[in-house]
């Protein structure tokens, strides 16, 4: 188990198990890469198909849906069996069904069995992540969860983008030999490939290694009231609480940002009927993004040494705005760039900061419960963000009212849901 009086806040040591952990989420979230990548090309970036404001959104639902669907019914796995069995099954699964998700886009297929097996894959993807980020503080000491959690989030942030920039590359040499369907058929066999190495990385990890222990194992299965006792959980750690809706709100903002980005990249900043340029120009957008959420990860632990983790949280909700309000009005794509990066190290590093707040707070028979219920809640916030922005943008993706609106929500969650008074209680802040 956990090493006792290494290096403060350093997580590696010898006999460490979080290098493991880490092998298998970085992997299954290049493999996230690849598969979205490809998803993208196929659905919003085909000669085809142009999206409007709507159909992007739509999309984007068809990719979160899932989250929200599962997370009610996470904890009864997660708090029950064995998380490591879990992860190692769930990526098994998850391939078997990429390699049908390859046979309907190499068909050409775009109906309900095409969605049906994308929610699948969304699904289970959710369930790894909540079984990997709920066994995390059980292979780590208590003040080393804000550089594991850098270390995590950050690394698998950067596997998406990492992924995503395998898939578009390897598309485009599979577009010189065949059709684009097809293409984007094998550039998801790939993707499987990455979720059986996740896989076989998971036997790494012994069966209980990252929980629940046995006398944790609660002996009722609730379903939809996991949720429930998660809030209930979470009533007595109101800090906790409020950072988990203050990150959700901060993922839902970027949500509808990343619609409005996209939309630019397609029918304004490219021509309309040069989807290649626009999917290259909306990559390079997530890219330094990518690096943004590098960023972000990376400076965390230090700031939070210096400010502690509740101001951290207040400062980098308020840190965005300046750019928000400079793209509402000068929607060029140098500042498109700009945005991304310095919401993106924001956000990650709101994100980073939280999930360790609640990790350290929280006991491990209740954590699962409790990150189905933060899955859930920041999901269904990611999709009311697209919703909104599906009713403001238009195909251009030029808007005054989506950055402004952003803004006042952030302002609204900083100074209200986070003001001194309810936030900074008497717990430690380290």
């Amino acid at each position: 188990m956990r090493k006792v009086g290494m290096t403060k806040n350093w997580p590696f040591h010898p006999g460490s198990k979080l290098p493991h952990i880490l092998t298998v989420r970085w992997l299954g979230q290049v493999g996230d890469g690849i598969f979205q990548s490809s998803l993208a090309s196929f659905v919003l970036f085909s000669p085809e198909r142009q999206p409007n404001a709507v159909s992007a959104a739509t999309a984007f639902a068809v990719v979160l849906l899932p989250y929200s669907l599962v997370g009610p019914y996470a904890g009864i796995f997660l708090d029950r069996f064995s998380r490591q069995r879990i992860v190692l099954f769930s990526n098994l699964i998850r391939a078997v069904d990429l390699a049908f998700i390859a046979l309907l886009i190499k068909a050409g297929a775009t109906g309900v069995p095409l969605t049906l097996l994308v929610l699948v894959a969304f699904g289970i993807n959710r369930l790894i992540l909540a079984g990997l980020s709920a066994g995390l503080p059980l292979v780590v000491e208590k003040d080393e969860l804000i550089s594991a959690n850098a270390l995590a989030v950050t690394g698998g942030s950067i596997g998406v983008v990492i992924g995503g920039g395998i898939g578009i590359g390897v598309k485009k040499l599979f577009d010189h030999h065949g059709k684009s369907d097809l293409s984007d058929a094998k550039v998801i066999l790939i993707a499987m490939v990455c979720y059986l190495l996740s896989s076989f990385f998971t036997r790494r990890l012994s069966r209980k290694e990252i929980g629940p222990a046995d006398h944790e194992i609660p002996v009722e299965v609730r379903g939809i009231r996991e949720l429930q006792e998660g809030l209930r959980i979470l009533k007595n750690h109101p800090d906790a609480l409020r950072g988990i809706f203050s990150t959700a709100i901060q993922r839902g903002g970027l949500t509808g940002l990343t619609l409005m980005g996209l939309l630019l990249e397609r029918n304004t900043f490219n021509p309309p009927s040069n989807p290649d340029a626009g999917l290259a120009g909306f990559a390079y957008a997530l890219a330094v993004a990518g690096v943004g959420f590098g960023v972000g990860s990376f400076i965390t632990p230090f700031f939070v040494n210096y400010f502690g983790r509740h101001r951290w949280i207040r400062i980098m909700m308020i840190a965005p705005f300046p750019f928000l309000v400079l793209i509402a009005f000068l929607p060029q794509e140098w500042l498109l760039l700009t945005t991304a990066f310095f919401i993106a190290t924001c956000g990650q590093a709101v994100k980073v900061t939280n999930d360790a707040l609640v990790q350290s707070q929280i006991a491990d028979e209740f954590r699962g419960r409790v990150f189905a219920f933060y899955d859930v809640a920041v999901n269904g916030l990611i999709v009311l963000g697209a919703i909104v922005a599906a009713l403001i943008l238009p195909t251009s993706g030029k808007s005054v009212a989506l950055p402004l609106l952003t803004t006042a929500v952030f302002a609204l969650t900083t100074f209200l849901l986070l003001r001194n008074s309810k936030f900074f209680i008497a717990r430690p802040s380290k």
